[in-house]
């Protein structure tokens, strides 16, 4: 999608890879989809397992139910609901947890005991990063020029996998993470030059409070070129912009890719910028309208058909 409005915001050309349209609503059906697909059929039949708090659990489970495959969850007992009714939908069993990566991974260590399953990483697993970016790959293939490509950054699939396709089909594009301030490990990380633990702060992007993998960061930190922080305020602003420009739904966590480029923190003006809004999966009740979130004056901008 583009948009001349947003353009005008931006200073730039926008280019939207709307992955909150894809099948179970975020991009996390390409890496799911892939590591179901790649399994034997003797792993296939002792079905799959995997932590999450909610896209990827539901893609999971939705690429086993296509594959005719046995899944289970280990989802955070906060998970939006809209998330857990998509992995109840596809059929897939429910192991509730605390919100706590360290709860959620013994969880899922427990029932891959208990069942014999495949454990499907979120994100630490070379079949989902393949998987994940191919969404990249049909970015550049439509716009093969592209300046920069921006993806939100949690645990590093979806970012590791964009700059390994991006640097490979065109080396000089300018790879950049999008990360909430409150939940800033990854920056910390490249900056350090080791894994930080997760931020004590709270965002609501809630798909974006995994901590990098060793994996991830290795990844990350050969490929991407920097890492851009957004406030709560800014991703507000940015769903909002997003939904009366592209007419289109995307969660907190997809919101942040643009809000770097849509606030111009990237230095970016005049150039072709790539923005993977990563999933439209939210609660109606999350739809910001709080006081002190609203857009302002100098945003607004008279309502437009967006332009696909």
């Amino acid at each position: 999608m583009i948009s001349d409005a947003l353009d005008e915001l931006a200073g730039a050309m926008l280019y939207f890879k709307c992955e909150n349209l894809q099948l179970s609503g975020s991009f996390k059906i390409r890496g799911a989809a892939n590591a179901v697909f790649s399994l034997s059929e003797a792993e296939a039949a002792r079905g799959v397992v995997t932590h999450s708090s909610g896209n990827h659990g539901a893609a999971l489970a939705l690429a086993a139910k296509l594959r005719g495959i046995r899944a289970w969850i280990v989802v955070p007992h906060n998970a939006p609901k809209v998330k857990v009714r998509a992995i109840e939908a596809y059929g897939a069993e429910i192991i509730f947890s605390e919100p706590t990566l360290e709860a959620r991974q013994s969880t899922a260590a427990e029932v891959q005991r208990q069942t014999g399953a495949v454990l499907v990483h979120p994100f630490d697993d070379d079949r989902v990063i393949a998987g994940q970016g191919t969404a990249a790959l049909e970015f550049l293939e439509e716009i093969p020029d592209l300046d920069i490509i921006c993806a939100p950054v949690s645990g590093g699939g979806l970012l590791s996998g964009t700059a390994i396709a991006a640097k490979s089909l065109r080396p000089e594009i300018s790879v950049i993470g999008c990360e909430p301030a409150n939940a800033d490990d990854a920056a910390r990380s490249l900056a350090s030059g080791h894994i930080e633990p997760a931020a004590v702060g709270t965002t609501m992007a809630d798909g974006l409070r995994a901590t990098l993998a060793p994996r991830t960061f290795a990844i990350l930190r050969l490929f991407v070129d920097r890492i851009a922080l957004v406030g709560e305020a800014e991703i507000v602003q940015c769903m909002q912009l997003i939904a009366e420009r592209l007419r289109c739904r995307v969660e907190p966590s997809g919101a942040v890719a643009a809000s770097p480029a849509l606030h111009r923190q990237l230095g970016a003006e005049g150039l072709r910028i790539g923005i993977i809004l990563s999933g439209g999966n939210m609660d109606p009740e999350v739809i910001p309208a709080q006081p002190g979130y609203d857009v302002p004056q100098r945003q607004r901008m008279p309502k437009e058909e967006s332009d696909w």
